[in-house]
C-alpha cells in the first residue's frame, strides 16, 4: 500500500521537533565543540580563567578528555584573536573551578559559568579577546539573570591554589564596562578601626589562608603579587565594601 504522503510529513515533523525539544541548548554567538565533562546546575556567578597552554587546540583537548588529574572543562574558551567556542551548554555543571568558595557558595562548579581565556600569564589579552569577553558577560548576564557584580577570577574563589586570570588581566575595563567591581576614584578617609580582613570577608574572599587570599586580593586589584595589607589596601576594601550596600 502507498504510504500517505501528509502523514509521512507529519511523522518526520514530529521527529523534527522531538530532536529539537532534546538537543542541548547552544550559544549562537560560539562554534560548538561539546564536551562530556559536566551535568546539570543553575548558574549565579562567572568565574575567568587563563588557560596556561600552549593553543587553543591544546585547551580544547585538555578540556574535552580525561587528564592526568582526572577530566576538566569550561563553559566557553576565547581565543587569542576573539574566536568564542563553546564546550558545555550554560545549564550544565562544568568542572572548572575546583575546590574553593566565594561568599556563601562553597560549591563553586555548581552555581557558576567557567570562562577560559588562551593566556599564558606571561603577555597581556588581545583587544579582541577583552572585546568578545565583554560581549559574552553581556550576553550570559541578561540571558540566566546573574548580578553583573557576580565575575570574579579564578584566583578569588581559589587563592590557596590559584592566581589566574593573572595580574596582567584588565579587571578595571572590565569594572567599567559594567562587569565585577571596582573602588571608586574618589574614595573618602578610610574611617578608624576599619578591619580590612573583614572586608575581604564580606566581599567573599574565603580566608582559610590570610596570606593567599590578600594575594589574590592584589592581583585582582592592584596587579602585585605581595601578601601584606597596607593603607592603599585599606582604602580600596573600604571604598569597595562601601559599595556593596
Amino acid at each position: 500500500m502507498p504510504s500517505n504522503p501528509w502523514r509521512l510529513a507529519l511523522i518526520c515533523i514530529t521527529l523534527l521537533l522531538a530532536a529539537c525539544t532534546h538537543a542541548p541548548p547552544r550559544n549562537p554567538m560560539a562554534q560548538w565543540v561539546p564536551s562530556p565533562n559536566h551535568s546539570a546546575r543553575k548558574p549565579m556567578l562567572i568565574v575567568l580563567h587563563y588557560t596556561e597552554q600552549q593553543s587553543v587546540a591544546h585547551s580544547l583537548r585538555t578540556l574535552r578528555t580525561g587528564n592526568s588529574d582526572g577530566p576538566v572543562s569550561a563553559h566557553y574558551l576565547i581565543g587569542e584573536q576573539g574566536e568564542l567556542y563553546q564546550l558545555v551548554a550554560d545549564e550544565r555543571r562544568a568542572w572548572h573551578a575546583g575546590g574553593g568558595s566565594w561568599g556563601t557558595i562553597s560549591d563553586v562548579n555548581s552555581a557558576s559559568i567557567g570562562i577560559e581565556i588562551d593566556n599564558d600569564g606571561q603577555e597581556p589579552f588581545t583587544e579582541a579577546q577583552i572585546a568578545m569577553l565583554l560581549r559574552l558577560l553581556g550576553d550570559l548576564c541578561t540571558r540566566h539573570g546573574i548580578p553583573r557584580t557576580n565575575v570574579i577570577g579564578h584566583a578569588d574563589m581559589a587563592p590557596s591554589r590559584k592566581i589566574d586570570p593573572g595580574r596582567l588581566f584588565p579587571w578595571q575595563r572590565l569594572a567599567e564596562a559594567g562587569f565585577g567591581r571596582w573602588p571608586a576614584a574618589d574614595r573618602g578617609p578610610t574611617p578608624p578601626g576599619f578591619d580590612p580582613m573583614l572586608a575581604l570577608r564580606l566581599l567573599g574572599y574565603p580566608l582559610d589562608d590570610p596570606a593567599a587570599a590578600i594575594r589574590a586580593f592584589h592581583l585582582h586589584y592592584r596587579g602585585i603579587d605581595t601578601t601584606t595589607l597596607d593603607e592603599e589596601d585599606a582604602g580600596i576594601l573600604h571604598a569597595l565594601v562601601v559599595g556593596l550596600r
